[in-house]
Parts: C-alpha cells; sequence; structure tokens
C-alpha cells in the first residue's frame, strides 16, 4: 500500500492512497487522479504497481515530470518521501500513511475521506486536485427515472398494492438483464395465478429495432417456443394501448389471426412497455386456456399498473449492461493506449553535436501518428514518421504494424530509400486493404553531417537554416502513399545539415488544427513561427505548440498531433 501527499495545491495536505495496478496522473477526465491545470498534458504521467514496487513514468508530457528536483526520464522505481512535480502541483510518495503536522493521520478532515484514513484512488475512481482557487471536483451524475403511468384507481388498492411489491421484491437487487425479464415473469405468474404462458419482447436495436422474445415462461415448465401472437403484439405497440381479451379466437379484432388458433390462445393481455421517456421498448403478453378462469377488466388494470415497474426494470438492466460494457471497452482502451505509448522511443538519440525532441498526443485515447528513432550499427540516427489516416483503435493497430515494418526496413536495408520501398512492399503485401498512410524516412550520419530524406506521400519535412530561412524538402522525390502501388520505388534527396541547422517532420494535425472561426493552422503559419522560433529544439516544438493552442483558442483537438525536431548545435 501507498500513498501520495498533495504537498502543495489548493488541497494541500490531501492524502490519496493508490489502489490498483496503474495510476494516470493529467487533466483528461479518464485520468484516476485529475490535474485542473491548463499546463497539465491530458496524460502526463503515471504511477505503476508491481509486487509491491511503485514506478513513475513521464508520459512524453510538454511541461516534464519532476522527481526530487530533476526531470523524470524513462521509468523509474519510487522511494518512500520522494517528491514528485507536474507542473505547479507538488506531490510526495510515502509506503505509509503520513502523519499531518499535529501527529493526527492526514487526510482525516477531507471530503470523502474517512476518519482516520487516506482517500482511496483506484481505476474506478477518481479525484480532481487542482491547483488554482477555481479548482473542480469530481461529480458523478445520476438520472432520475420517473414511472410516467400512475396507477389506476378501479382495482382494490391493497391488491394493486401486493401487486407493485410482489415484481419489487422480485427485482430487488437484480441488475443482470435476463435474471431482470425472468424475475418479471416470476412476479406476474404469482401476481396472476391464471396465466399460463407469458412472455416478454424488446426492441433489438442492433437488428434495427426488431422485436426478439427476451424471456417465456409456462406453467407447465420454462423454456421451450415461446406462445407469441405477433397480429397482438403489434396492435399493442402500433396504438401504444394496453389490450385485453376475454377470448381471443372470438376477438373480431384478431379474426384474420392464424396464430391465434394454433397457438390456442384463449384470454389474453398484451401491454406495451414504455421508458421514462415514452419510448416503447417492448411488449409483456400473457394468457390462458382456459375461458373460466379469464382476465378481466381489474387484471388489465393491474397488468398496466405493474409494467411500468417492469419497463423501470428493463430500462436499469439495459442502462447497467451498457454501462457495464462500456466500462470494459474503456478498460481495454487505456491498456492499448499503454500498449502504444510503449511503441514509442523512451529515450532521444544524443549524437554529439545534435539533438532531437519531439511531442506526441492523440486526439482520442489511441492514435494514429507514429514516430521513432533508430541507432543503426555504424552510428548513424535513422528518424521515422508516420501519419494513418483516421484515428481511434483501428489507426492505432494499423500503426503498430507499420511500426515494426519501419524498424525492421532501417535494420536491414542499406538507405532510406531502400527501406521505405520495403516498408511499401510489406503493407501492400499485408492484406490490409486500401488505407491511406504517409511516411517519412531520414537518416543523419553525425560524423559527416549528411541527412538523406524519403518521403512516401507525407508532408514535405521542413529545413530552418541558422539565418531563420525556411524551406521544403524532398518536394521532387516525394511517392505515393504507403500500401497504395506495390512496387513503388521511392527516391532520396540528400543534403548537408551546416551549424545551427534545423530540421522540423510534423503531421498534418499541427497544420490543420481549426480555430473557432473554421481557419485552419496552416503550413505557411509554420514555417512563419518556425523563421523566428527558438534555436533549441526542446524550445521550438513547445513554442509550436503553444502557438497552435493559441491559434485554436480553446477549440478541441481534431487530430492526432506528432512533431519531430532535429538541431545541429555544433
Amino acid at each position: 500500500m501507498a500513498f501520495l501527499q498533495v504537498d502543495r495545491g489548493t488541497r494541500a495536505e490531501q492524502t490519496l492512497e493508490l489502489r490498483g495496478e496503474r495510476m494516470l496522473l493529467g487533466r483528461h477526465p479518464n485520468c484516476q487522479i485529475v490535474l485542473d491545470n491548463a499546463a497539465v498534458s491530458r496524460h502526463h504521467a503515471q504511477i505503476l504497481e508491481s509486487h509491491g514496487h511503485y514506478y513513475l513514468e513521464d508520459l512524453r508530457s510538454r511541461n516534464h515530470t519532476y522527481l526530487n528536483g530533476e526531470i523524470l526520464e524513462g521509468r523509474t522505481e519510487l522511494n518512500d518521501a520522494d517528491v514528485i512535480k507536474v507542473c505547479d502541483v507538488v506531490m510526495s510518495f510515502h509506503l505509509k500513511l503520513p502523519s499531518a503536522p499535529d501527529g493526527t493521520l492526514a487526510g482525516a478532515e477531507f471530503p470523502g475521506t474517512q476518519s482516520g484514513r487516506a482517500q482511496p484512488v483506484s481505476d474506478s475512481k477518481r479525484v480532481v486536485i487542482g491547483d488554482g482557487p477555481n479548482d473542480s471536483s469530481s461529480i458523478i451524475g445520476t438520472q432520475d427515472a420517473k414511472v410516467s403511468s400512475s396507477l389506476l384507481l378501479r382495482v382494490r388498492p391493497e391488491a394493486k398494492l401486493r401487486a407493485v411489491l410482489e415484481i419489487s421484491n422480485a427485482l430487488a437487487g437484480t441488475l443482470k438483464f435476463d435474471e431482470v425479464l425472468e424475475k418479471i415473469l416470476d412476479g406476474l405468474f404469482k401476481v396472476f395465478p391464471q396465466a399460463e404462458n407469458g412472455a416478454v419482447l424488446l426492441k433489438d436495436k442492433q437488428r434495427g429495432g426488431k422485436l426478439m422474445v427476451q424471456a417465456d415462461k409456462s406453467r407447465r415448465g420454462e423454456g421451450g417456443e415461446a406462445r407469441v401472437s405477433m397480429t397482438i403484439v403489434e396492435r399493442a405497440l402500433e396504438s401504444g394501448e394496453a389490450i385485453l381479451s376475454a377470448d381471443a379466437l372470438s376477438d373480431q379484432r384478431f379474426e384474420m389471426s392464424e396464430s391465434l388458433s394454433s397457438l390456442q390462445i384463449r384470454s389474453m393481455m398484451c401491454v406495451p412497455l414504455v421508458s421514462t421517456v415514452e419510448e416503447n421498448l417492448g411488449v409483456i403478453q400473457i394468457d390462458t386456456h382456459d375461458l373460466k378462469h379469464r382476465f378481466s377488466e381489474d387484471d388489465l388494470d393491474m397488468l398496466v399498473s405493474v409494467a411500468s415497474q417492469a419497463s423501470l426494470a428493463v430500462e436499469n438492466a439495459a442502462l447497467h449492461e451498457e454501462i457495464v460494457n462500456k466500462r470494459d471497452f474503456e478498460r481495454d482502451l487505456e491498456f492499448a493506449m499503454q500498449v502504444q505509448l510503449g511503441f514509442l522511443p523512451s529515450k532521444r538519440p544524443k549524437p554529439d553535436g545534435y539533438e532531437f525532441y519531439d511531442y506526441y498526443e492523440a486526439a482520442l485515447q489511441v492514435g494514429g501518428d507514429y514516430f521513432d528513432y533508430i541507432v543503426l550499427a555504424d552510428g548513424r540516427v535513422a528518424m521515422a514518421l508516420g501519419d494513418v489516416a483516421g484515428k481511434g483503435m483501428p489507426a492505432a493497430l494499423l500503426m503498430a504494424r507499420l511500426y515494426s515494418s519501419a524498424r525492421y526496413q532501417l535494420l536491414t536495408q542499406p538507405s532510406a530509400g531502400t527501406a521505405l520501398t520495403g516498408v511499401n512492399a510489406d503493407i501492400a503485401s499485408s492484406g490490409l486493404g486500401y488505407r491511406f498512410i504517409t511516411g517519412v524516412l531520414a537518416i543523419l550520419d553525425p560524423t559527416t553531417h549528411d541527412v538523406v530524406v524519403a518521403n512516401a506521400g507525407h508532408m514535405a519535412p521542413l529545413l530552418r537554416r541558422a539565418d531563420g530561412e525556411v524551406e521544403q524538402l524532398a518536394l521532387q522525390n516525394s511517392g505515393m502513399p504507403l500500401g497504395v502501388v506495390p512496387d513503388e520505388t521511392y527516391g532520396e534527396t540528400a543534403l548537408k545539415v551546416e551549424l545551427g541547422d534545423t530540421i522540423v517532420v510534423y503531421t498534418d494535425g499541427v497544420t490543420e488544427a481549426m480555430n473557432p472561426e473554421n481557419e485552419i493552422y496552416g503550413r505557411e503559419r509554420l514555417m512563419e513561427y518556425l523563421s523566428g522560433g527558438p534555436a533549441q529544439a526542446q524550445d521550438l516544438v513547445n513554442g509550436v505548440i503553444a502557438d497552435v493552442e493559441k491559434f485554436c483558442a480553446g477549440r478541441p483537438q481534431r487530430d492526432d498531433v506528432c512533431l519531430v525536431c532535429m538541431h545541429r548545435t555544433g
């Protein structure tokens, strides 16, 4: 067990108990520890637990994560009393619950904590830590479900109350969809002892709203083929009215129905199930073969009353199932994000006389942008960047394929052009179908200062000379996007990197960022900023991102953003 104590921030001295294998820190609402500060990256850092040991890792944040005053690089094990700084929020890590200055246990006076206990944080619990007077709090919203149909007064009140209580007791503590439907029928068979068969039909959204039998019950034994007349069911849904037929076979409303005769349905009731927003969910139908115990109008009134309870139970069960499925999907997405972050390089190359810096942020939890550094056996440094059309899980899966192919080709081919040609052949023969994937490979020889660039339909890299002049590279030798033409051969552009020169490679998430007036940032604006931007690679990359965010004026990010910079320092 471990704890984080907030040492600086508006919730100073708040103590958080770390529960779970992975705790995300950042400003995005899906983080377990939300840091409400615009300077914090959406997914800034993470704390990982493995066999009782805790590790801190920066997730390529723009403003870094500091551990004991030093910029954190890679994954580092946490020790007791280590100090973590994320922008203006300072926290200390403890293996035991720390004590407050007055000797009491920390966290005892804060909302949401138990006496003498720290506030727990796990993958199902989130807390918000602000760094200013307007810090927010984590709020869980609930829906107030109201039954639309009121109880009718013609039936004896005590009988109606008993019927509603029968259904309520049957459904108490049950949220699994199948169990809810079974208990509805069990409750109805207790309320209506003359009922011989019952069925619940619900609209299936995955089948275009088609009515499907979801549960059925018979006095002669559960299961088997449901005894349902679609003539009556469709009539009830179309009219929105409950239907009672004392003798369905002689009822003129259904004289054309062959199913009533074949099913030997005599007395029956069919009542629509209506949601809290007055949407038809389906129907409940019960019937009997014995005309001596036929259903009456009082029975119909009672079924209409308990159908409201049943509708609410069905709606809640469906909502619960949707929440469970969404939670499982989000958990898979978080794992996918962790895997994708593992594809990105954990360290930047440091050849003599050069510095590298980069920025990556997916529009969703996972994305299709990709970059990598590969140090070759002869000392050359390869830089790869790619962009898969689209975003989300499909783009992320293709990005993983692009990552492995680019690494293999760069390590086995002699030049950037032949490596890119190999990547294209691999993607084209992979059976993925047509996918719009662009990419750039650049190989630097730090001893001769030669750079060779190969481009597969990507935006041209930008070269900024020491005097501020900015030009586009490899415009003439740019080939088709990857996977379009299987036998495409990619050319190369060679150049000499002089002192103070800078090469910037980026994806369209930078240039196609849009402001509230629907104007895009554009390549010209990017080149203008680079011309007068800072000399150092880190400052230049951070400056570009800040300029893009200023231009967007709060408009949400539309696409994945990736930017890689190489600068010759001398």
